[in-house]
């Protein structure tokens, strides 16, 4: 393998710091877990930041799973949360000298080179090497977006996400063959599932020769307001008592299929649906992306059955944050055992406060 990144890292130099961007569903823990894996394998140290408007989540769940000590900014995105960010990141380096840090900015953000990565070129250039900003596109997403009639909320920042990126990648191409012109970009495909494309991705984005926040938006923060305000957002985390033994995908794929269906009926499009079930014997994490899409899953399928589930559920949708709860009670009182809930918070994100606003790229 003739890939640049197995070569012998600078020890003596700060840690790389990964932006992974992209809209909700787009992939981004998924390469993530998939990318920071891979590395491990070969000998590299890797921390993990993951990011959220609320607190308790799956993506967490699914690092920590995964054997990474994950980090984790709740309560607002990374530009709002700027300071409490990077002090998450040198934790991360004093607890687990990294070569690597990947992170991952809430799904509705954008705005990042502005708000992240300028402030980090300009106050803590010492302390990290700030790798390019990469935003992954779901390729289905990407098809329904760009159509004339999309929701003009949503495709309001999608389509900024990809304008500011440095990189823009086509997640899941291990399920699509075709991928939309995504206008003044090169976007090329990868897979994190069968791997395709990642030694060329993390190749790029270590190199140390690809600009980091090179584009500055343009943008309404009005309506980029609005925008997040869209959507519902939902976090759930509960423990469950089965009468009969269950695997978790036996647990898991039927929940997010009633949740679909529940939401479907109700008029509620989906933005993103997790939800990971653990037990002492295994875990999976099942994702919808759209309204009535096959599930993905991420995570051992033949695990065996228990009686004994943590649960945690993140839902985005477009959808007032009451009627999410009434769904999610409704589905959860549906499960075959006795559940407590641990957390239930359903909001809409307040408007976007960044720490740092750079006009200039540094």
């Amino acid at each position: 393998m003739s890939s640049r990144f197995l070569y012998p890292f600078r020890s003596h130099l700060p840690p790389h710091l990964i932006l992974v961007g992209g809209f909700l569903g787009a992939g981004k823990t998924t390469l993530l877990l998939a990318a920071g894996a891979r590395l491990r394998a070969l000998g590299r140290r890797v921390g993990v930041i993951l990011n959220d408007q609320g607190g308790e989540l799956v993506d967490t769940r699914m690092a920590e799973a995964a054997g990474f000590a994950a980090a984790e900014i709740t309560g607002g995105c990374f530009c709002c949360r700027f300071s409490e960010f990077v002090r998450a990141a040198e934790r991360v380096v004093a607890r687990e000298a990294p070569e690597v840090i990947l992170a991952e900015p809430v799904g509705s953000c954008t705005d990042l080179s502005a708000t992240i990565l300028q402030p980090i070129k300009r106050l803590f250039s010492d302390r990290f090497r700030l790798a390019p900003l990469t935003v992954l596109v779901d390729p289905a997403s990407a098809e329904e977006l760009l159509r004339t009639d999309a929701d003009p909320l949503i495709a309001y920042l999608f389509r900024k996400q990809i304008a500011e990126a440095d990189l823009v990648r086509f997640t899941k191409a291990d399920l699509y063959s075709r991928f939309p012109s995504l206008e003044g970009t090169n976007a090329r495909p990868l897979s994190a599932r069968t791997g395709a494309g990642i030694p060329e991705w993390l190749d790029e984005v270590l190199a140390d020769d690809t600009a980091a926040g090179a584009r500055l938006l343009e943008i309404d923060y009005q309506r980029y307001a609005e925008a997040e305000a869209a959507l519902g957002w939902l976090n759930w985390r509960g423990d469950l008592r089965l009468r009969s033994a269950l695997t978790p995908a036996a647990l898991a794929g039927p929940l997010a299929g009633r949740l679909d269906q529940l939401l479907t009926g109700a008029g509620i499009n989906i933005a993103h649906l997790k939800v990971f079930a653990q037990s002492a014997n295994g875990h999976l994490k099942v994702s919808v992306c759209r309204n009535g899409a096959a599930p993905s899953t991420d995570g051992p399928l033949d695990a065996p059955p228990a009686t004994w589930y943590a649960l945690t559920l993140n839902l985005r949708a477009r959808g007032a944050p009451e009627m999410l709860t009434a769904v999610v009670e409704r589905a959860i009182q549906g499960l075959p055992g006795t559940v407590r809930t641990v957390h239930l918070q359903s909001f809409r994100p307040p408007a976007p406060v960044p720490e740092h606003r750079f006009e200039e790229v540094v």
